[in-house]
């Protein structure tokens, strides 16, 4: 078991950036890949990026590749993301998850376990 809790997330102007935190209790985070997803109001849940157990492998959706970077400090039992030049489409609830089965998926199924969500919010 693993239990992870988001932070970092808040209101930022278009161009803007933030620093998203997912910090880890229970179970060592260098067990698990870790995945960042989000989900806007009345659409699904999708995938962001992914870091491999050793923080080596990242692979991100088209739609945020070069604006933000996923990092990860085991030591710290913590996941990063740094989302850099935020858009308007990027404001919804971001999650982060532990992914137990693979070592990094875009697969929400793969997922075990998942943090409560922190909202970003991007005015234009």
């Amino acid at each position: 078991q693993v239990q992870l809790v988001e932070s970092g997330g808040g209101l930022v102007q278009a161009g803007g950036s933030l620093r998203l935190s997912c910090a880890a209790s229970g179970r060592t985070l260098s067990s698990y890949a870790m995945g960042w997803f989000r989900q806007a109001p009345g659409k699904e849940r999708e995938f962001v990026v992914t870091i491999s157990r050793s923080g080596y492998n990242t692979y991100y959706a088209d739609s945020v590749k070069g604006r933000f970077t996923i990092s990860r400090d085991n030591a710290k039992n913590t996941v990063y993301l740094q989302m850099n030049n935020l858009k308007p489409e990027d404001a919804a609830v971001y999650y982060c998850a532990a992914d137990g089965r693979t070592d990094g998926s875009s697969y929400l199924g793969n997922y075990d376990y998942w943090g409560q969500g922190t909202q970003v919010t991007v005015s234009s």
